[in-house]
């Protein structure tokens, strides 16, 4: 029997690798497609619906001066927050959504041994952050672009993930904290504040309210365990998760 050609063993094989790869990429792409269903859009949602909560739209570089405002201390008690998680001084910290990065410079003086990574997907903030850092000298405060879909966090880099009012907004929630358990150290935390859904008395668009019932579900569907809530502050829920120690 005659062997077949070079170039046709060649082409055997690249057909191959473009069948396995195509076929991972499908895969792939079908997993993504599974997590998320639609719906027409509602007045504040991009209709992008994610077990059973559609999902908000972002806010934008706009919004800086309302993520500034001298009033947030008194409406959203942010100083109790800081005592409330309990820093050692070294750990390093994840800001994910920073925005203008009011709280990323809450942190920083909480860890000074360690750094606080402030990280947004809208290059305006960051760029506002950098103004603030040269501004107030903190040092250990960096910032990182990130995407809708990856943190850009190393591997099992950080302790402690803290997200203020930003989850609700992931257009690609699943695949945003599969990246933020990837980056957690094992044991590492993650704090998440969102306003209270279940208190129609918050004065917040329904989209930008989380319940914990429907946090609780997001979170432990990537692996995070629930460890505690705490309802101390006037609007917003303080839930605490955590990366099991055995991953």
């Amino acid at each position: 029997m005659k062997k077949p050609s070079f170039s046709v063993q060649l082409l055997s094989i690249v057909s191959g690798i473009l069948i396995a790869f195509c076929g991972v990429s499908i895969q792939s792409e079908e997993k993504a497609d599974s997590y998320y269903t639609t719906k027409v859009p509602s007045r504040d949602g991009i209709g992008k619906v994610y077990m059973g909560r559609e999902i908000s739209h972002t806010v934008s570089a706009h919004a800086i001066r309302w993520l500034e405002r001298p009033e947030r201390e008194g409406e959203e008690n942010p100083s109790q927050v800081m005592d409330q998680l309990e820093l050692k001084g070294d750990e390093t910290i994840a800001d994910i959504g920073a925005g203008s990065g009011y709280f990323t410079f809450l942190l920083a003086p909480y860890v000074p041994e360690g750094k606080v990574i402030a990280i947004d997907i809208q290059q305006e903030m960051l760029d506002f952050l950098e103004a603030k850092k040269k501004l107030h000298k903190a040092a250990n405060v960096e910032t990182l672009l990130g995407t809708i879909e990856d943190t850009k966090l190393p591997e099992n880099s950080t302790d402690l993930v803290l997200m203020v009012d930003a989850y609700h907004e992931f257009s690609h929630p699943r695949e945003m904290m599969e990246s933020v358990v990837e980056g957690l150290k094992p044991g590492g935390r993650v704090v998440l504040l969102e306003y209270r859904a279940e208190d129609p008395s918050v004065p917040i668009k329904p989209l930008h309210k989380m319940t914990v019932k429907q946090v609780k579900a997001e979170m432990t569907a990537v692996g995070l365990e629930f460890v505690e809530l705490k309802d101390f502050l006037p609007a917003q829920h303080f839930l605490v998760f955590q990366k099991p120690t055995n991953k």
